[in-house]
């Protein structure tokens, strides 16, 4: 099942470099539903769209042009393999285990297109988002700082979505307030909205101290 979910995540990493290259430049995910090379526009054989294997036969080349092919397609696509393949043998096929592929195929987008476009896309920040409190319900969070304001008698899912909640709103919440306040003090933006919404998804799907302790981590 380990392979499996590598496999998997190779091929899930070749849509998601989909996805990274074109929502920002506010292109179509679905359509054309067939990728195509940026330089000459040309539609790309499936023989040349196999995850890792097809950029080293193609040499990191387009087949039609030429031209080269970014070392992102497959480091993306490797690293999600790795981690889906990470998170199925770490919690086994349950939903846990689905929670944390989701994350983390979100963050390894997100990681990809700042770095290569600094651009955090909204479908996966803001999505993130909302996937994460949905998640909560079905995969609750250990029961931190919901407890200190909501009784247990609520139920452990619905203070999980709060915890989440709390998770998202706050941290993401003190990085704004950080960034607004710089801006008055210095007249310049100093943090833009895609890392408070980049820092709400994380929120969502980690809850309140894994978000303050990514956030600790983030600054140093």
């Amino acid at each position: 099942m380990i392979f499996l979910a590598f496999v998997a995540g190779l091929l899930i990493g070749s849509f998601l470099n989909v996805c990274i290259f074109r929502l920002p430049r506010d292109l179509s995910v679905a359509k054309p539903a067939r990728s195509f090379c940026p330089f000459c526009e040309k539609t790309i054989a499936w023989y040349d769209n196999i995850p890792v294997l097809s950029y080293i036969l193609l040499r990191a080349k387009c087949r039609q042009c030429g031209a080269g092919i970014p070392w992102r397609y497959p480091v993306v696509e490797l690293a999600t393999g790795i981690a889906f393949a990470i998170c199925v043998a770490s919690f086994g096929l349950h939903l846990i285990a689905l929670k944390y592929v989701l994350f983390s195929a979100i963050m390894i987008t997100l990681i990809a297109s700042d770095f290569e476009e600094r651009i955090l896309p909204d479908e996966f920040t803001l999505g993130g988002a909302i996937a994460g409190l949905i998640i909560a319900y079905f995969v609750p969070l250990q029961l931190e700082f919901s407890l200190l304001l909501f009784p247990y008698t609520w139920g452990r899912h619905w203070l999980s979505v709060i915890e989440a909640a709390m998770g998202a709103g706050i941290v993401s919440g003190a990085i704004w307030l950080a960034g607004w306040i710089y801006e008055k003090v210095r007249h310049r933006e100093g943090l833009g909205l895609g890392d408070v919404k980049m820092l709400m998804a994380i929120g969502a799907f980690l809850g309140l101290a894994a978000a303050l302790m990514t956030l600790i981590i983030a600054s140093l």
